[in-house]
């Protein structure tokens, strides 16, 4: 194996043969970037993305369905997040996966974003006993690799051989990590950059230094991604920027994903660092912005559909039980119902006539027997941008 001086914000090159054919592995020099980021030209940009985590953020301590909101935003995020990795499944797929699987839908996708959700509240709750740290990353990616198709690829453990970005072999590919004799002191770097405090970088800046980082060293086998973006809301909540995990970067990443890539890439070519930053800022003020956007306008349906509902319905009562019970999950089954409500089937079945009467509710399966209900404008706003990408990733 040979190596290549270091070079300044890039890091170095080293050179190993693998599988017979000579390849070229980067090792990312370590954080923060030296010389130091330009943070005064990114005051304009840092400020906005402030400024709208701070709105997003005083909004979500008005709402009155807080928990609600974040419960599906959560679900918005891991399925983003997932179709950036290739998977199919719709944000409707997985509500009515954890409804009760539904004949016919691509379970391995769904299972996949399931355990995705299962690893970003498992890593919320565990920062309240654990800090953020190599330990805590593992734990995550445990959960998230637990089954499905990447259960064979070392959930929670760090890779034991070289994997690259792009290409059918190390010797074509795009990007190739560091080798998995330099990964440890790359991620002891990464973990004391993490919580060191002498440079006194804003946590927006950090968090998006981190990211960048953790993408370049690439280490694990699978899944790389998902935990990398899933870092940051990690990172600015341990940090107080936002008093919910309500920022996920994913909609955002899988719409400008091209100029993601490419960003990344000249990070890694150039250290051209304040190019990422610019557009990481910009992410972050577009999404806390739409987040926010949603966020009153699933509050006014709520409060529309209900005032309908108080105002043109006989059965107000009951109707108003299953439209709160459907704020929670916007699909349900009747028999569902019944056992979460505490009202009987008749009762039950007569106020989902009178939700669909209203427009409020619809059936979506088209059948007799099983049927399963929708709240179509609530499914409408919370599916905005989760449509799957259109041949994959």
């Amino acid at each position: 194996m040979t190596t290549e001086e270091p070079k300044p914000r890039i890091g170095r090159t080293v050179e190993t043969v693998l599988g017979g054919e000579l390849v070229r592995a980067h090792i990312p020099a370590p954080l923060p970037p030296d010389p130091p980021i330009d943070v005064l030209s990114l005051l304009p940009r840092l400020s906005a993305a402030e400024r709208a985590l701070g709105r997003l953020d005083g909004i979500t301590v008005l709402l009155p369905p807080q928990e609600l909101f974040l419960y599906m935003y959560v679900r918005k995020e891991a399925v983003l997040s997932s179709q950036i990795e290739g998977t199919q499944s719709t944000l409707s797929d997985l509500l009515r996966f954890e409804n009760g699987p539904q004949a016919g839908q691509p379970v391995d996708d769904i299972r996949e974003v399931s355990n995705y959700v299962d690893a970003m509240m498992f890593g919320l709750e565990r920062l309240k006993t654990l800090p953020l740290s190599l330990r805590l990353i593992r734990e995550m990616h445990a959960r998230l690799l637990r089954s499905g198709r990447g259960e064979t690829k070392g959930p929670g453990e760090f890779r034991r051989s070289q994997n690259w970005i792009g290409g059918t072999r190390p010797g074509n590919a795009l990007y190739v990590p560091p080798p998995v004799d330099e990964l440890g002191a790359c991620l002891d770097q990464f973990e004391r950059f993490i919580h060191e405090e002498d440079a006194r970088l804003p946590p927006l800046i950090k968090a998006a230094l981190l990211h960048v980082q953790f993408e370049s060293i690439h280490p694990f086998l699978d899944g790389n991604g998902r935990i990398g973006r899933l870092l940051v809301t990690l990172f600015l909540c341990v940090h107080d920027v936002l008093r919910k995990p309500l920022l996920y970067l994913s909609l955002y990443l899988k719409t400008h994903r091209a100029e993601y890539y490419r960003l990344l890439q000249e990070v890694r070519e150039r250290g051209a660092w304040e190019a990422w930053l610019e557009f990481f800022l910009d992410g972050v003020a577009e999404t806390a912005n739409q987040a926010f956007d949603a966020a009153t306008r699933i509050v006014d349906l709520f409060k529309t559909d209900r005032e309908r509902i108080v105002v043109q319905s006989d059965r107000a009562g009951s109707a108003l039980r299953v439209h709160d019970l459907m704020q929670r999950n916007p699909f349900a089954t009747a028999g569902a119902l019944v056992e979460r409500t505490g009202l009987t089937a008749p009762t039950v079945n007569a106020a989902l006539a009178e939700l669909q009467r209203l427009d409020i509710v619809q059936e979506v399966t088209g059948r007799r027997r099983g049927r399963v209900f929708g709240y179509g404008a609530y499914l409408a706003i919370l599916n905005e941008g989760a449509e799957p990408l259109v041949g994959g990733a």
